[in-house]
């Protein structure tokens, strides 16, 4: 568990710069210039990344359950997951219309993930690890709320229709293969 909460604290750290210290964060990057703060950055969270991986496998050995998941829970998260990868599309393409009325899309991508996971994991190791998701995500919303960041202008309704299809493609190849060749659990049973 030990690896997990470093893991955590590490990724969520590096990725919490600009909501806890953004002046910090703009002085590191007009003293290093933005590439090699890019750099620095990319490497420090595929660090991360790769200790909370770790970290999660070693938890997850332990069947501790904080929580029965509800029988429910699996249906819903699979809709939720659908809405989460189209979520994550709409912020990877173009802006089409709902760009800019999901304010920041890839937060609630992770909140759509983090509570959909909840929904179907009761481990100690899946509380810590989507919970800690989704809090880091809500209260990231709500910073970037505060910093009245501008939204993107509106583009064409077939930028949208790219994303849902797209979103809806990946949602199914997870369901289908991927997550269980990525992760060794298969969302289908």
């Amino acid at each position: 568990m030990t690896w997990l909460i470093i893991g955590l604290i590490m990724f969520h750290g590096l990725h919490s710069f600009r909501m806890i210290a953004p002046q910090w964060r703009s002085a590191r990057i007009a003293s290093m210039g933005e590439g090699p703060w890019k750099g620095a950055y990319s490497i420090a969270s595929v660090i991360a990344f790769v200790v909370l991986v770790w970290g999660y496998y070693q938890a997850s050995q332990d069947f501790d359950y904080l929580y029965t998941p509800p029988a429910w829970g699996r249906h819903l998260a699979y809709l939720l997951m659908a809405l989460s990868f189209v979520s994550l599309m709409v912020f990877n393409l173009k802006p089409g219309i709902l760009k800019p009325a999901l304010d920041h899309p890839f937060l609630l991508a992770v909140i759509l993930w983090s509570i959909a996971h909840l929904l179907v994991n009761g481990t100690l190791a899946s509380t810590l690890l989507f919970g800690s998701f989704l809090i880091w995500a809500i209260l990231n919303r709500i910073s970037v709320a505060r910093r009245d960041a501008p939204l993107p202008a509106r583009g064409p309704v077939s930028n949208d229709i790219m994303a849902v299809v797209s979103g809806l493609v990946l949602w199914f190849l997870f369901i289908w293969k991927l997550h269980y060749w990525l992760f060794g659990v298969a969302p289908l049973g």
